[in-house]
């Protein structure tokens, strides 16, 4: 007994400091949520949700909630903001600051910033219309070099930042003014060129599956594909002997993606039908999602973004991860570009200026992405970008007037900041930084 006492002594004697002892009890009492939904059913649920706001983990909790108040504030003002036609025009203009705001959360995930896209993108749209219009060369491989010039345009940044060791910021904010000097070099003096409605960059946002079976049959597909893969996934969990997620969970789950799923398909066909834009997008967002969170390239990105020099010590190419960000992030704005150019059916001076970039950056926070790096997920750009481009919509149906939008939109950036600082302070806090 005495030897098992000494031994017990000698263990604290030997611990090590905690600096933080709250935390520290708080860490070592974490359950994995899963076990929780799978032992304490309903309960498990408060239970994990009590724990994530204690610990400053909110998620997508205040922008659900935001859309929630913009839906029900503009609808109580304007019995139009709800309408299918609304919704659609919502749908289809915010694919273009939601392509671009998918490369930004790329960039923000190591905790970097991306002021060139505004210009790329007009670089994109001007590059269209001048080959394709001007030049004559066929309008599919205009836009491959549109969107090849926007991952080299990227890359230099890139090169910049990567290699050379000049700070994100400085290079891109370079960027932004050279790239912008191009474009207006491309438009030369007429400044203005104007796209084929029919053509295949025209019909990017005025093309509508008209189809009934189509919007269903995208909500069908979107419902049986998350519940195969969240079924399989937890499959795979539970051979490996780790928590999974028990099935009543998934059912929920999918059941709240069918309702919003069906019905966004039946507003769609109250009008005109679903998107083309709209489903290119939700496309991206699947693919960028599953290179995110399926693959060892997603592994490092996250892991470059919680910190440099564990990453370079760990064996991965910081260069190399770095240099494709940035490309990642000039491809989708030269993408956005593209469906801009067929919003407005022209190639302008005004493409990728005005509050473009300041959108695309918002879009990408308010979504729940991160400014300090490592925490974010593409579907962010599709929440930020709803918020944004509804607050735009309300306001307009109300006529109010463009520097009361900007007021209103920045306001909501800046809460959305504050929130992310305080969040990252609360984990912090918590040990779970």
């Amino acid at each position: 007994m005495t030897t098992d006492k000494s031994a017990t002594s000698l263990d604290k004697a030997d611990a090590p400091p905690v600096g933080n002892p709250d935390a520290a009890q708080g860490a070592a009492t974490v359950t994995d949520p899963r076990l929780l939904i799978r032992e304490q059913g309903l309960g498990g649920y408060v239970t994990e949700f009590k724990r994530k706001i204690s610990g400053g983990d909110l998620g997508s909790i205040p922008v659900i909630v935001g859309l929630a108040i913009i839906a029900i504030v503009f609808q109580s003002m304007n019995s139009e903001f709800l309408s299918a036609k609304n919704i659609s025009d919502i749908a289809t203009t915010m694919v273009a600051t939601g392509m671009m705001a998918v490369g930004i959360i790329f960039v923000l995930l190591l905790g970097e910033i991306d002021l060139s896209v505004g210009s790329v993108s007009g670089v994109s749209g001007a590059l269209v219309a001048v080959l394709s219009v001007t030049q004559g060369m066929n309008e599919w491989l205009a836009i491959l070099v549109a969107v090849v010039s926007g991952a080299v345009m990227g890359a230099i940044h890139g090169f910049f930042f990567a290699r050379v060791g000049a700070p994100a910021f400085a290079v891109t904010l370079a960027g932004l003014l050279f790239w912008l000097g191009f474009m207006l070099q491309l438009l030369g003096d007429s400044g203005t060129i104007n796209l084929d409605g029919d053509g295949v960059v025209g019909k990017l946002t005025t093309y509508y599956f008209t189809d009934v079976a189509a919007a269903y049959g995208l909500a069908a597909i979107a419902v049986v594909g998350y519940f195969a893969a969240a079924f399989l996934d937890t499959r795979r969990r539970e051979a490996a002997g780790i928590p999974a997620r028990p099935l009543a969970d998934i059912l929920v789950r999918t059941a709240v993606i069918a309702v919003f799923g069906f019905a966004a398909a039946y507003m769609f066909n109250q009008y005109r039908g679903l998107p083309l834009a709209l489903v290119l997008f939700l496309i991206v967002l699947v693919g960028t999602d599953f290179v995110l969170r399926r693959t060892a390239y997603g592994r490092k990105m996250f892991a470059l973004g919680g910190s440099v020099e564990a990453s370079r010590r760990a064996g991965i190419n910081v260069t190399a991860i770095r240099v494709s960000v940035f490309s990642i992030a000039g491809t989708f704005a030269a993408i956005g570009g593209l469906f801009w150019a067929s919003k407005i059916a022209a190639a302008n001076q005004g493409s990728g200026t005005g509050d473009l970039l300041m959108n695309v950056i918002a879009a990408a926070v308010i979504g729940g992405t991160s400014l300090f790096g490592g925490r974010g997920r593409t579907w962010n750009a599709l929440l930020g970008v709803m918020v944004i481009v509804s607050i735009q919509y309300g306001l307009s149906l109300e006529g109010i007037a463009t520097p009361i939008q900007y007021m209103v939109t920045g306001a909501v950036l800046l809460a959305t900041v504050v929130i992310d600082s305080v969040t990252r302070r609360t984990q912090k806090t918590a040990g779970r930084a």
